[in-house]
């Protein structure tokens, strides 16, 4: 455990990365943000629970300590929007999902207080992703990431109506083997369903880390909150967690197959 994340190693070319779990935030930063700011609303809740048969699987598996309110390690340090005009969070987020302030009057953060965030909290995160895959790559010959993100089923700001239960991104192919996407997406998700490269295509790390063509594979899902959560009161569903994890179970051994598969195929 760092100071700002903690990885667990693995025992298979698996690195699940949940890089919006995390919930706490700094007191210098919690004292000038809002109510809403401090509740963490939009993190991607219970990643670390609803994954715990990971573990036993043989995964490597890395969360955050702090908020993505804090600062989002989904997002280009430069700032650089990864939807371009869809109504996007920022790197450090100035509004909650539903556009409502983080941060008192004139207390966001500065371009000095976003460096320093980013020093502190990003570069970790980001230093401790990069050198695990290319561990686990040299080790096996190949390297499979999940980004395991959650989001609540209805958010008007980034997507209309409801969304799919399970939403995989692979930025439309470029982060993975079409054979990795063949596999997971001939997995029988029902009764839930689920939709590739729709909404949402992965964020920022997905996009950045997956380099098929060295033996590195990157997926993210996005995993609708109302398959195992109470949405409205952000408590953990122990029902639904029970019906959807199989599911997700079949997922993370299919991505541990594909990875301990010979290289080529």
């Amino acid at each position: 455990m760092s100071e700002s994340f903690q990885l667990i190693k693995g025992t298979v070319p698996l690195l699940i990365s949940m890089p919006h779990n995390g919930e706490e935030i700094p007191a210098d930063i919690a004292k000038v943000m809002t109510d809403k700011g401090r509740e963490v609303a939009d993190t991607d809740w219970y990643m670390d629970r609803l994954y715990a048969f990971a573990q036993a699987l043989g995964a490597f598996i890395l969360v955050p300590k702090y908020s993505r309110y804090v600062i989002d390690l989904n997002r280009d340090p430069d700032g650089v929007d990864l939807y371009p005009g869809a109504n996007s969070t920022e790197l450090c987020p100035t509004t909650a999902f539903d556009l409502s302030p983080l941060y008192q009057d004139n207390f966001a953060p500065t371009v000095e207080q976003v460096s320093q965030r980013v020093t502190n909290y990003w570069q970790p995160y980001h230093q401790a992703l990069l050198s695990t895959l290319e561990d686990i790559q040299q080790q096996y010959g190949r390297a499979v990431l999940l980004e395991a993100h959650s989001i609540r089923s209805v958010v008007p700001r980034f997507f209309e109506g409801q969304l799919p239960d399970f939403n995989f991104g692979s930025s439309d192919g470029k982060s993975c083997s079409p054979a990795l996407v063949t596999a997971i997406t001939a997995l029988d998700y029902a009764p839930y369903s689920m939709v590739c490269n729709g909404r949402f295509k992965g964020g920022y790390i997905t996009r950045a880390y997956g380099q098929p063509e060295k033996n590195i594979h990157a997926i993210q899902l996005e995993l609708s909150q109302r398959t195992y959560m109470h949405e409205l009161e952000m408590t953990y569903h122990e029902e639904f967690a029970k019906q959807v994890q199989p599911k997700l179970e079949m997922l993370v051994q299919a991505l541990i197959d594909f990875s301990l598969a010979p290289t080529g195929k």
